[in-house]
């Protein structure tokens, strides 16, 4: 019988980052519970995706693969979740804290009749615990009903790593019912930049870069890293970048293995989203600013003249 149940988040036919740090979740909390970890691959035409996880350690892989799951909706996808749940006798059902995972879970819990709780950092086989205020307040949650729907808060899990034999796959067969939303079209903002929540490497400006133009200083070094550029909320509701950058407790949570902040102050809200990155660099010409406070690194320095040094630098030093 299957334990916990990690259900795989994916785009365009390619596993995403944060379904290994649910995994690592899902691998310490099937430890606790003594029961088997399996893995749930919803949509269509998704056996690459099955494949890529087929040496991650799992019991088994449950892959629901139908034409009408080719596009994401909470309804279909979250009665296909929900059905395959009940079929692998599931205690707890966990996917990361990403949009599709704020968006389906809750679906699922009720589906379910199932007690839930968002964005979880740990597990000690009873209670989950979660952050409120911004991360000032660590809350310790106790679901009682018999199914557990939890999403990950994957920056606190490191991704998970390759380990024992090949996992055998299951192909289930779930009626679809049709649903009352329908799938119109896709608008991505696109680039050849990685996702800030997939880079391992994210530079973001804040209110101090003054104007969009600036962002190019960014970029730069973004590019020499193959990395992400990020932003606060007010450089977003600035119109500076796109809104789909924003880094913070309103934007993306980010944990990459190198976060450098250029001219941001580093408010709470900010720094709820970047905090468990691996090596923090600051660059502001405040020595007050809070985010010295937590950075590993931090330069007092002038944005304008210290990013170009810093980008001169680095291609010198990389070619």
């Amino acid at each position: 019988m299957s334990g916990i149940c990690i259900v795989a988040e994916h785009w365009k036919g390619e596993l995403k980052r944060s379904t290994l740090n649910a995994l690592t979740f899902g691998r310490e909390a099937a430890e606790k519970l003594g029961v088997d970890l399996s893995l749930i691959v919803v949509g269509s035409n998704v056996s690459h995706v099955a494949d890529q996880l087929k040496f991650y350690g799992a019991a088994k892989i449950y892959v629901i693969d139908d034409p009408q799951l080719e596009h994401y909706t909470a309804e279909t996808w979250g009665h296909a979740v929900a059905e395959t749940s009940k079929a692998c006798h599931a205690k707890i059902v966990a996917m990361s804290f990403g949009t599709t995972g704020k968006d389906l879970m809750p679906r699922v819990a009720a589906k379910l009749k199932a007690g839930m709780a968002s964005g979880i950092l740990s597990f000690d086989g009873h209670s989950f615990t979660r952050e409120m205020w911004a991360g000032s307040v660590i809350a310790e949650v106790e679901i009682k009903t018999e199914v557990q729907v939890v999403t990950v808060q994957g920056t606190h899990f490191v991704p998970a790593n390759p380990v024992g034999s090949e996992t055998p796959i299951e192909h289930l067969s779930i009626s679809i019912p049709r649903g009352r939303t329908h799938f119109i079209e896709t608008r991505e903002a696109r680039s050849d930049r990685p996702d800030p929540t997939e880079a391992r490497f994210v530079i973001s400006g804040g209110r101090g870069m003054g104007e969009a133009g600036n962002f190019t200083l960014l970029e730069e070094i973004a590019d020499i890293f193959e990395g992400a550029v990020g932003a606060t909320r007010a450089a977003v509701d600035s119109g500076w970048v796109s809104n789909d950058l924003q880094v913070g407790q309103t934007g993306k949570k980010v944990a990459p293995d190198l976060y450098i902040a250029v001219g941001l102050s580093g408010s709470i809200q900010h720094m709820a989203g970047m905090k468990n990155s691996k090596v923090i660099v600051s660059i502001n010409k405040d020595e007050e600013a809070p985010i010295h406070g937590i950075a590993d690194f931090g330069l007092v320095a002038d944005l304008f003249k210290a990013v170009p040094e810093l980008s001169q630098a680095l291609k010198k030093e990389l070619n």
